[in-house]
């Protein structure tokens, strides 16, 4: 039987918040890591499973039927993921994000939507509550979504032909249902919708402009992503990672391009618009130029650890305290301590690592913490 990859876990962070008095602690504040970063936004993973098998995340030669996925007790409960959520906001989060694994297999999840989106920031404003998905049940979950509070989505979508994109999610899953989530999504006002697409050169860089040229003229914003070295999996090599750099002149080959400003401070993407005004691309470079300076996010698994990193090898347990009958105050200390010590950027350093030290290194799967 496959073994589930167990991450390592920090527990001392939160050991030591547990026993700090309650009147010693500032339960809220703004946050800054030792590199200056504020905490921002939270990434919140509510399954380690997912429906699809795509090379880059959860190759199927490690997640085959006898993988062994987290039981449903270790999960962190709906309850549990609010309190979490609302700490966060307390210490300055004003984005949330639903990942996965693939978030919409988690039963009732609108029921946590509608949990978040009651959540204020401390001046009374609502969040930026999204939730980034495979799209493949989109469709009929998208009116549920927005009943409930959901804001918008952005969909992963790595190809527009049919036999190109069954092949990357190695489930034989047909292209125009993603499409019609797509669809849904647009007409339950989940906007404005982004489209993720991960290029790896030799399997799908030849759908970079039959992408573009169907987004093109819509409100959908469709951004590029260079293969990631996540996790331990996927069988990465720097030889199919195609920069950013290179998509940018692709596309300028038939469609001009002018650099766009950032939406937001510590914004992955750099944006990019067409010229004649028919909307937007974006290239998010974390291979080629790291953008781990800007960082301002903070992943929180579906079992209650605390990552600072996408490429990171260890967590900080807060399930620990939530079940361990932790006031607030004291997880909110955690919290502050956590983000306090982060000095994670992994994206910066790897051109500097040599191949033995970026080969041995032990991260946590992007199917545990999301994107």
């Amino acid at each position: 039987m496959a073994e589930r990859v167990i991450p390592l876990v920090d527990r001392r962070t939160a050991a030591r918040a547990a026993h700090v008095p309650e009147q010693d602690i500032a339960a809220t504040g703004l946050l800054a890591d030792r590199l200056g970063r504020p905490l921002h936004d939270l990434r919140i993973s509510v399954t380690d499973r997912c429906n699809f098998r795509c090379s880059y995340c959860m190759p199927k030669e490690v997640f085959d039927k006898d993988y062994s996925y987290l039981p449903h007790s270790a999960l962190l409960t709906f309850e549990e993921i609010t309190r979490l959520a609302r700490l966060f906001v307390a210490h300055g989060v004003q984005k949330l994000r639903l990942t996965g694994g693939e978030p919409l297999l988690r039963k009732n999840v609108e029921i946590l939507v509608e949990q978040l989106a009651a959540l204020r920031t401390p001046a009374g404003e609502p969040l930026d509550l999204t939730l980034t998905t495979n799209g493949s049940l989109l469709a009929r979950k998208a009116k549920a979504l927005k009943a409930a509070g959901l804001k918008r989505v952005t969909v992963s979508l790595d190809g527009l032909d049919d036999a190109v994109f069954r092949r990357m999610n190695d489930v034989d899953f047909p292209v125009h249902e993603v499409l019609a989530g797509i669809d849904a999504a647009r007409e339950a006002g989940l906007g404005p919708i982004k489209v993720n697409m991960v290029v790896k050169r030799g399997t799908n860089e030849h759908e970079i402009l039959p992408m573009a040229r169907h987004f093109r003229g819509s409100d959908i914003v469709l951004r590029f992503i260079e293969y990631m070295d996540v996790g331990a999996t996927n069988g990465w090599r720097m030889e199919e990672v195609m920069p950013s750099a290179e998509v940018i002149r692709l596309l300028q080959s038939e469609f001009p391009l002018v650099p766009l400003s950032p939406s937001a401070p510590g914004e992955t993407a750099e944006r990019w618009g067409y010229a004649d005004g028919r909307g937007e691309i974006g290239v998010i470079s974390s291979v080629t130029q790291a953008f781990c300076r800007d960082c301002n996010r903070a992943r929180l698994s579906t079992e209650g650890q605390v990552y600072l990193c996408l490429f990171a090898s260890q967590g900080h347990d807060l399930r620990a305290l939530l079940r361990g009958g932790a006031s607030d105050a004291q997880i909110a200390s955690a919290i502050a301590h956590i983000w306090h010590g982060r000095e994670d950027r992994y994206s910066e350093l790897r051109a500097s690592m040599p191949p033995e030290a970026q080969s041995g290194r032990r991260r946590v799967e992007m199917s545990y913490i999301g994107g």
